[in-house]
């Protein structure tokens, strides 16, 4: 059994392998995830927003996400919500996104 430590580490890892496609920046990085919870028996819940509502990745990051956390051994379920609320802006992003976009 894992340690939901550990899964939550490895659900991260996971998240900073997916690119939003406008960007040459993880999703994570980007801020774009907001809560990851590993409730019992491994269930993986993430909550996480886009960079705008008519972003065209709308509709297949969450489904990438959601596949890619199913994969990791020991995941025995993923929930995915997408949330608006707060909505996404730059401030959000990590300092090396922001490096690596120019933004400072």
């Amino acid at each position: 059994m894992m340690d939901e430590e550990l899964l939550k580490q490895k659900v991260i890892e996971i998240l900073q392998t997916i690119y939003d496609p406008e960007l040459p920046v993880s999703i994570y990085e980007l801020g774009l995830i907001y809560e990851v919870n590993v409730l019992p028996i491994n269930n993986v819940q993430v909550v996480m927003t886009l960079t705008a509502p008519g972003c065209p990745a709308a509709q297949s990051l969450p489904v990438e996400v959601d596949q890619k956390l199913r994969q990791i051994e020991g995941v025995n379920d993923v929930h995915v919500a997408v949330t608006w609320t707060p909505p996404w802006d730059k401030s959000m992003m990590s300092e090396a996104a922001q490096l690596e976009l120019g933004m400072m």
